[in-house]
C-alpha cells in the first residue's frame, strides 16, 4: 500500500462521520418530543381506539356522549386548574373536593333555604371559599405549618360542618336557571365547557404573563432565592391559597348546577381525580413543571380511558383502581422528571 493511500484513509474516515453523528443526534430529538407530548399522542390513541371498537364504538363518539363526556369533566377540570396554582409555589391542598362539596351546599342553601337571589347565594359561596382559603394559608404561610396536615384538617372540618348542617340528606329545590345553566348549550357547546375555557384562559394567563405567576413559579423552585431577590414568599402563598379556594368555589357552584341537588360527601373522588390530572400534566407539554395545558390533558385522559372502559361494561371498582394507579404513575413520573431537570 502506498503512502499516498495511507494519508487518503483518515480523510475518508472523516467523511463518513458527521451522518453517524447527525444519527445519533436524532435520538435524544425524538426522545425529546415523545416526552413532552407522549401523553398527548396517548390520548389521541384512545379516541381513536374507543372510537372503533366494537365494543364502543356505537356510543363513544356519538355526540351526547362526547358532550356529557366534557361537560362532566368541567368539574374535575376547575378543581384542578384551582389546585395548580399553590402547587407551583410547592404548596400541596388536599382540601380540593371538600371545599367543593361544602360550596354547593352553602350556595345551595343560600338560594333556597335563605331565600337570597341566585347572584348573592353564588357571591356568598366565592366568599365562603376565599375565606377557607384565608385561614388555611394564613397558618401555612405565616405560621409554616405543613401544609398537607393543615389542608387535610380543613378537609375534614368543612365535611363535617356539612354533614352537620344537612343532617346527610340533599338539598333539593334549587333555582332553575342554575341547573339550566349546568345542563344547557350554547352556541351548541355545554354550558360548563364555557365556564370551564374561561377558568383555563385566566389561570394560564396568571401563570404566564404576570408577576403573581412568574413569582410562584420562582418560590416553588427556590423559595430562598425568591426571598433574596425580594420576593414576598409568606404574602405570596397566602394569595395562592385564596386564590385557588375561590376556583374551589367555581367547581362547587358549577357541580350544584350539574347535578341539581347538594349531595353532602367528603368530595374524595374530586381531590383525586383533581391532584391526578395535575400530576399527568406535569408529565406533558412541559415535563418536570406544573402546567395549564398538561393538566387539561391529564384532566381528559383520565375521563376517555374511564368513561371508554364503562362503556365497554367494565366494573364499578374500575374507576377507583385506574385513576388512584394514574395518579402513583404520574407523581413518580413527575418526581423523577422534575429532579432530572434540575440536574
Amino acid at each position: 500500500m502506498t503512502t499516498e493511500h495511507l494519508e487518503q484513509q483518515p480523510m475518508a474516515v472523516q467523511q463518513e462521520q458527521p451522518p453517524a453523528r447527525a444519527g445519533r443526534s436524532l435520538a435524544p430529538r425524538v426522545m425529546s418530543v415523545f416526552e413532552r407530548y407522549g401523553l398527548v399522542w396517548m390520548l389521541v390513541l384512545l379516541v381513536v381506539f374507543f372510537g372503533v371498537w366494537p365494543e364502543t364504538s356505537d356510543t363513544f363518539l356519538s355526540t351526547a356522549n362526547l358532550r356529557n363526556l366534557v361537560a362532566g369533566q368541567a368539574v374535575i377540570a376547575i378543581a384542578a386548574l384551582a389546585t395548580l396554582i399553590p402547587l407551583v409555589a410547592g404548596q400541596f391542598d388536599v382540601s380540593i373536593g371538600s371545599v367543593t362539596v361544602a360550596i354547593s351546599i352553602a350556595v345551595a342553601a343560600l338560594s333556597t333555604e335563605a331565600g337570597l337571589p341566585l347572584a348573592v347565594a353564588l357571591a356568598g359561596g366565592i366568599v365562603l371559599a376565599a375565606l377557607i382559603g384565608l385561614v388555611s394559608g394564613s397558618i401555612v404561610a405565616y405560621v409554616r405549618a405543613d401544609p398537607i396536615v393543615i389542608t387535610l384538617g380543613t378537609a375534614t372540618l368543612v365535611s363535617g360542618l356539612g354533614a352537620l348542617y344537612t343532617d346527610n340528606e340533599s338539598i333539593v329545590g334549587i333555582p332553575q336557571d342554575l341547573v339550566a345553566f349546568g345542563g344547557g348549550l350554547w352556541l351548541g357547546v355545554p354550558r360548563p365547557i364555557w365556564l370551564m375555557v374561561a377558568v383555563i384562559c385566566f389561570v394560564g394567563y396568571l401563570m404566564r404573563y404576570t408577576v403573581l405567576g412568574r413569582q410562584l413559579l420562582m418560590i416553588g423552585s427556590n423559595p430562598d432565592a425568591a426571598k433574596l431577590v425580594g420576593v414576598r414568599t409568606q404574602r405570596l402563598i397566602l394569595v395562592a391559597f385564596v386564590l385557588g379556594a375561590m376556583l374551589y368555589g367555581v367547581a362547587g357552584a358549577l357541580l350544584l348546577a350539574r347535578t341539581g341537588a347538594a349531595n353532602p360527601g367528603d368530595g374524595f373522588a374530586a381531590t383525586l381525580g383533581a391532584l391526578t390530572a395535575v400530576f399527568l400534566g406535569a408529565t406533558t407539554i412541559r415535563p418536570g413543571r406544573f402546567n395549564v395545558p398538561g393538566t387539561i390533558v391529564g384532566v381528559f385522559f383520565v375521563a376517555v380511558s374511564v368513561n371508554g372502559l364503562t362503556l365497554a361494561g367494565a366494573a364499578a371498582w374500575v374507576d377507583p383502581v385506574f385513576t388512584g394507579a394514574a395518579l402513583v404513575i404520574a407523581v413518580s413520573i413527575s418526581t423523577l422528571l422534575t429532579r432530572r431537570r434540575q440536574v
